[in-house]
């Protein structure tokens, strides 16, 4: 081969070789071009904020008003006027103690106090009587018709009468408070309920013994309902009273009831690293009964904005 053939050959690949190089070039770019949006548009998602999660908590039902009724005296039950389930109003009569010998007691404490009552009377008008003479005899001193002795001793007897009626005005405030303190006991053996409510519990049956401090009924207020529960320390600063809380139970999972925050611990627990909230519920729920576990939804707080 000539050359001129060599030349022609290498000016050939030559061309071949820049007109390739322009085509890789053009690829190149074609491809970054491509994959600049989806690297924009993934930079994007990224920057966006997380999305809100909700933070499940639980607690007990309770009410304010829940105690044991105790007895204030020892006795016998002599009668029952309610048993389990009923619905009590403050003051009614739950049960009675019996209270014949108490009443006894307090019939003869009444009529001792009359007769004191009568007493005093009659030392008031025996004064009376001899302040009259006593006013008698010094005029009659005066007029020098008696002696200094008759003087004195109507003056004496005034006064050793006047002592007389004294201690009988404090033997009728002694029997007065003896009175009250019968009927303070006779109150003690009518039962009653504290407050309006239920009576969860019966504890004694008729004729049953008991002494002071043994416990009688259960009563329970229904209304209103609070659930107490736990946070983590992180919600410390973002739950506050007045906050509106949806809550629920197991057993109505698909039907909620509005609550409010009423009370917010000021301090956080060490040992759990919780802070105790309680809220109230709104009316009172029909399905919805103390001591039954609620579930409540609150709006979670992400660890890095915790206060």
């Amino acid at each position: 081969m000539s050359r001129r053939s060599f030349a022609i050959l290498g000016l050939g690949l030559l061309l071949f070789a820049l007109v390739s190089c322009e085509d890789s070039s053009r690829s190149l770019t074609s491809t970054a071009s491509a994959a600049s949006p989806e690297i924009s548009q993934t930079a994007t998602r990224a920057a966006a904020p997380p999305a809100q999660t909700e933070f499940l908590a639980s607690g007990p039902l309770i009410v304010e008003n829940q105690l044991d009724v105790a007895s204030q005296r020892e006795g016998i039950i002599a009668k029952l006027y309610v048993d389990t389930g009923r619905a009590v109003r403050q003051g009614d009569l739950l049960a009675t103690i019996d209270d014949r010998q108490l009443r006894a007691d307090r019939d003869a404490a009444e009529a001792k106090l009359h007769a004191i009552e009568a007493d005093v009377k009659n030392w008031e008008a025996e004064v009376k009587v001899l302040q009259a003479d006593l006013d008698r005899t010094e005029k009659m001193w005066d007029a020098q018709l008696i002696t200094k002795e008759q003087l004195d001793h109507a003056r004496f007897k005034v006064e050793a009468d006047k002592f007389e009626l004294e201690r009988e005005r404090h033997n009728l405030q002694n029997q007065q408070a003896v009175l009250r303190s019968l009927d303070i006991e006779m109150q003690k053996t009518q039962i009653t309920a504290p407050f309006d409510g239920v009576v969860a519990r019966r504890y004694v049956r008729v004729g049953q013994k008991i002494a002071i401090g043994d416990r009688l009924f259960w009563v329970t207020a229904v209304a209103p309902l609070r659930v107490k529960f736990t946070l983590p320390e992180r919600f410390a600063g973002h739950v506050r009273p007045g906050q509106l809380l949806s809550v629920s139970t197991a057993e109505s999972a698909s039907s909620s009831h509005p609550a409010k925050i009423i009370q917010v611990s000021p301090v956080v627990d060490p040992a759990s690293g919780t802070i105790e909230v309680m809220a109230e519920l709104s009316g009172k729920p029909a399905d919805l009964r103390p001591g039954m576990t609620a579930q409540l939804r609150i709006q979670d707080v992400p660890t890095g904005n915790a206060q």
